[in-house]
């Protein structure tokens, strides 16, 4: 297992290579955050910056780990959060924040002149048939359905201590994605939901903006964290992140927010135009075409199955043919291969942050690990299920076992192997599309985006591809199986169905 690894960091590490001079911005899974992130990524780009722009890796802990790690250099942030959720709820002045970021190596903007703090709100009729206009009078209605954002659902200046603040006693709360939230809303399946009080949907929703009257939420105020030694790295870069403090008002957020979100420009156009009114900064950003889009999208996912599932061959074949011999490690290989099987994608995802970071590698670690149990079980099967009577033959013939291994029993054995390794190659296809939430990109890039954004246009340009991919695995593993099954177990195989 572990020299699969280093063949898969190996791989990983001719590509990383390619970005390393480069000042790694990052941005949230939400708009907002990745039109921040395109800003400075433009901006550091005009500014003869070296730029890669890593967008919608995931929530506030998987940036601000990646932050720490050195796995990106910069990524917008809110004050309240940085409090609130990075911090614990510690009372930290301004002076107090800045010095306990610089312990962690962490330097932080001025505001960039907004303040997105957290709301409470309802479809407008909704609150005006039944008299809410504060937090605080959700507490007379406790059939209400709640449904907040996942994130919101866990953070220390989220629901728990919303809840404990207001004594809410609604127990049909939900967790669920932002944007799905405000769907939710208006088809009447929730009543109530967080906002970002410069999302571009408060108006377009027409929705009431609940009175925080017991004053939970704390400022948010925009800013960018950097890593501190990007100052000495590449002080440019730092002079450009500090002109673009106190530069945003908070209806020019909306503006763009709307723009990207309900116009449908895309966030690198949108942020293009921004730093064209603020600085004069001429726009260089081309829309890449669909076919461009789709191209590049295919590669990445290409690159997460092909480099995956090449180590899980390297790996279980032998493993395969190991349980075949030894009967005694047959059940604890297939249980423990089958356990990982059972794990959720998204929670082994989460898992193999800490160990390898975002990006590409612990996705095809993942797709590495789900492939493992088709490989070996039919490898194990194929090879039990050679005739006694064939094995027999090959030892009065004089071979011995890995001749009679190689030139009798894999042959013998290659079509239930080919078999699955077609199984994981598509599960490989299917599994690679979560990379997104990690930045690992391919077609999951698409579809992330295309829910954001509600965009069905984008959704398919992600969908369809990554369908057609999974038959074209199909029919290549057809063309390999003509190329290396003998002809006589494949018409046996035909008769038999």
């Amino acid at each position: 297992m572990k020299v699969i690894i280093i063949i898969i960091l190996s791989v990983e590490a001719v590509f990383a290579t390619v970005q390393d001079s480069a000042v790694k911005v990052g941005s949230k899974k939400f708009t907002e955050s990745v039109i921040l992130g395109e800003i400075a990524s433009q901006a550091l780009s005009d500014g003869g910056v070296k730029t890669v722009h890593m967008r919608e890796l995931g929530g506030t802990r998987i940036l601000w780990s990646a932050l720490l790690k050195g796995e990106i250099d910069v990524y917008p942030e809110y004050s309240g959060t940085i409090r609130e959720e990075i911090f614990g709820g510690k009372l930290y002045s301004q002076m107090q924040l800045i010095d306990e970021l610089a312990k962690h190596g962490i330097s932080m903007t001025k505001s960039l002149g907004f303040n997105n703090t957290y709301a409470i709100g309802m479809n407008r009729e909704k609150s005006l048939e039944l008299s809410i206009t504060k937090i605080s009078d959700l507490a007379n209605f406790k059939i209400l359905k709640f449904g907040f954002s996942n994130e919101f659902m866990d953070r220390k200046d989220g629901w728990p201590g919303l809840r404990t603040r207001y004594n809410l006693p609604q127990v049909n709360v939900r967790g669920l994605d932002h944007d799905l939230a405000y769907r939710g809303l208006a088809a009447g399946t929730i009543d109530v939901i967080d906002l970002y009080a410069t999302d571009a949907e408060i108006k377009y929703y027409n929705l009431t903006i609940l009175e925080d009257d017991r004053h939970y939420f704390p400022e948010y105020d925009a800013v960018f964290l950097y890593r501190t030694d990007l100052a000495k790295q590449k002080p440019q870069a730092v002079r450009i992140l500090v002109s673009l403090e106190n530069r945003i008002s908070a209806a020019y957020m909306i503006e763009m927010n709307a723009q990207a979100k309900l116009s449908r420009i895309p966030e690198s156009q949108v942020a293009s135009k921004a730093l064209w009114q603020m600085f004069g900064i001429r726009d260089n950003v081309k829309a890449q075409s669909t076919a461009s889009s789709i191209a590049q999208r295919t590669f990445e996912h290409l690159r997460l199955v092909i480099i995956a599932l090449f180590a899980a061959i390297l790996l279980a074949v032998p493993t395969g043919i190991v349980a075949a011999k030894v009967k005694q490690i047959s059940k604890p290989v297939l249980g423990i291969a089958g356990i990982i099987q059972t794990i959720p994608s998204l929670a082994l995802l989460v898992f193999l942050i800490p160990l390898f970071g975002i990006g590409a590698l612990p996705a095809m670690i993942a797709i590495f690990l789900y492939s493992l149990l088709p490989i070996i079980r039919n490898t194990q099967v194929g090879l039990d299920d050679v005739p006694i009577g064939i094995r027999e033959s090959a030892i009065a013939l004089g071979l011995g076992t890995l001749p009679r291994l190689w030139l009798v029993e894999l042959p013998m054995a290659s079509g239930a192997i080919l078999a699955g390794i077609k199984t994981s190659a598509v599960i490989s296809v299917g599994t690679a599309t979560l990379g997104a939430f990690i930045g690992a990109g391919g077609y999951g890039q698409s579809i992330l985006t295309g829910i954001r954004l509600d965009n069905p246009g984008l959704i398919m340009q992600g969908a369809i591809p990554a369908a057609i991919m999974a038959l074209g695995v199909e029919g290549l593993f057809g063309l390999v199986e003509k190329a290396v099954v003998p002809r006589g177990l494949r018409l046996k195989t035909a008769a038999q169905k």
